[in-house]
């Protein structure tokens, strides 16, 4: 999404119509692929997707229709065995794809794709909200959990609704379709490593904005972690000199030995990280936690611990274990966004 909003951005600037396509909802309810988004131009398909096959198709060909119009609509899309098949979609049913044209030069959608970039910077929770009434004017905006509502005024009960999962909204007559922007917190990875450099990867893809720590220059060179978000040489012991952990932030402790896992769980059990996992054998951990009592922390401080950390699998390989931490994470990502 942040880079889709660069583009859009850059293409305005660029004296450039665009078309924002989004998969929005159907029959009144969320489908499979709603929030998939892709930008085009005279050009063609500019950057996203909505999952290719034949609505993909068909939504490139009306998104220049609309070029021309200049007018913003909704398009029902009804799957035929076919067209479900081109989607890699396992049931049929309906897909509402919204195009909303956005004229060259919109200082309203610029100031927008800058905010969004200013978000994702700042790693704060926020929502993209576009109005999709029929015939309306296709207004889009933003709200940050601290920053409040950028591009459009927005309806309290709009505002109430907004939770990680995309929706449609009525409100006075009005029509909104509403997706997480950016989901606060980062996976905070102390140790670069085999296992780092599979795991960075595979949660990049599924959202999650990893930070690489490690005290060798070595390990901590971005191209290592495709996907990463920042890399840091820090020295274990003084962990909030480099980073300041939050409780919306994951921590994944997987060092290169029993010293800098215990000198890191002992900065990390200081914060309020929703979640602190450690790679470790039972032996391991029963010294290092030895080891954490002897300095005052607790029972319940060591509980806050998950180790060994990954969902049990029976994972053995840097790549394996790397899938099982991410399944623990969404899980965790998960039910942490129910409670709220």
């Amino acid at each position: 999404m942040r880079e889709l909003f660069r583009k859009l951005g850059q293409t305005l600037k660029n004296n450039e119509d665009a078309v924002l396509v989004t998969v929005v909802a159907s029959s009144g309810s969320t489908p499979r692929g709603a929030g998939a988004r892709m930008l085009v131009t005279k050009d063609g398909r500019l950057h996203g997707t909505i999952g290719g096959g034949a609505v993909e198709y068909k939504s490139e060909k009306m998104a220049r229709e609309v070029l021309q119009k200049k007018s913003s609509h909704t398009e029902h899309f009804r799957l035929y065995r076919n067209e479900v098949e081109d989607l890699g979609m396992i049931c049929g049913g309906s897909v509402d794809v919204y195009f909303q044209y956005i004229p060259a030069g919109d200082k309203s959608v610029i100031s927008l794709a800058e905010a969004v970039e200013q978000l994702f910077t700042d790693g704060e929770q926020s929502w993209l909200i576009s109005e999709i009434t029929e015939g309306g004017g296709g207004a889009l905006g933003v709200f940050g959990r601290h920053r409040g509502a950028v591009g459009m005024e927005l309806p309290q009960e709009v505002l109430e609704s907004l939770d990680n999962h995309p929706k449609v909204l009525t409100v006075n007559g009005k029509k909104y379709y509403s997706e997480l922007l950016v989901q606060a917190g980062r996976v905070y990875i102390c140790g670069g490593g085999h296992v780092a450099q599979e795991l960075v990867p595979v949660l990049a893809r599924v959202n999650f904005r990893c930070v690489v720590l490690d005290d060798r220059p070595e390990f901590v060179k971005p191209e290592l972690f495709p996907g990463v978000e920042e890399t840091h040489l820090v020295d274990f012991a003084r962990l909030n000199d480099y980073v300041t952990i939050t409780g919306d932030d994951y921590v994944c402790i997987m060092t290169r030995g029993h010293a800098n896992d215990r000198l890191a769980q002992a900065q990390v059990l200081k914060t309020p990280a929703c979640y602190i996992g450690v790679i470790g054998s039972a032996k391991k951990t029963a010294g290092v936690f030895a080891a954490l009592k002897e300095e005052g922390f607790t029972d319940e401080d060591l509980m806050r611990i998950t180790t060994p950390i990954g969902l049990d699998i029976s994972a053995e390989t840097p790549a394996e274990i790397a899938i099982s931490i991410a399944a623990q994470l969404i899980q965790k990502r998960a039910q942490l966004a129910s409670r709220k």
